[in-house]
């Protein structure tokens, strides 16, 4: 899938104009790609318009008006749209209270390397750190509340992840949690993996 260019981008005036429709679109369509894991742990898997969602309303919220602006806000979001044979998502640690963020983030430290697809043969595939973010907010002591990984299918994969059931698991020293994808959303990603975000 063509990552996304300055053209994709609307300036400010062109993107109040469409706003309420896209981010009404966006929200539904993130309603399929979201997927609870336990409490406090959420990915959203993203697609070319998820990320143009985040790069419009980035652009919109910091009144980013130059072209130098949107290059980097790009190149920090592009990464997150997959190709062909990959799945990119946004891991969540959704924690609310002071005291939470206190206890669970020292003992999350590597959650984001903790995070498999089980395919239909029991076979695991690893989530893959984005090398960028891990560099900026890796840290042996506390993890962030947000991580962005991916997954890389070879083609046999794709064709075990389209025969289901598949399930998200996390297998972490501190938190044990296995999900299965709908077969909505399963048909959602597989759709990714075949043709890319």
């Amino acid at each position: 899938m063509p990552k996304l260019t300055l053209d994709d981008i609307s300036d400010l005036r062109a993107y109040e104009r469409e706003r309420d429709e896209f981010r009404r679109s966006v929200i539904a369509l993130k309603r399929l790609r979201r997927v609870p894991l336990g409490d406090f742990l959420t990915l959203v898997f993203e697609n070319t318009q998820t990320i143009r969602f985040q790069i419009q309303e980035m652009a919109r919220a910091e009144k980013l008006l130059s072209d130098a602006a949107i290059e980097t806000e790009l190149g920090i979001y592009n990464p997150l749209i997959p190709s062909p044979g990959q799945l990119c998502a946004t891991l969540f640690v959704e924690l609310t209270s002071k005291e939470a963020l206190m206890e669970w983030l020292p003992k999350l430290v590597g959650i984001e390397k903790a995070v498999a697809l089980r395919l239909s043969d029991g076979s695991l595939v690893p989530a893959v750190v984005d090398e960028d973010h891990e560099r900026q907010l890796t840290r042996e002591e506390i993890t962030a509340s947000v991580h962005y990984v991916r997954w890389d299918l070879t083609p046999d994969q794709v064709e075990r992840f389209a025969a289901g059931p598949v399930e998200l698991v996390v297998d972490h020293p501190d938190l044990q949690l296995a999900t299965p994808l709908s077969p909505e959303r399963a048909a959602e990603l597989l759709d990714d993996l075949r043709n890319g975000g």
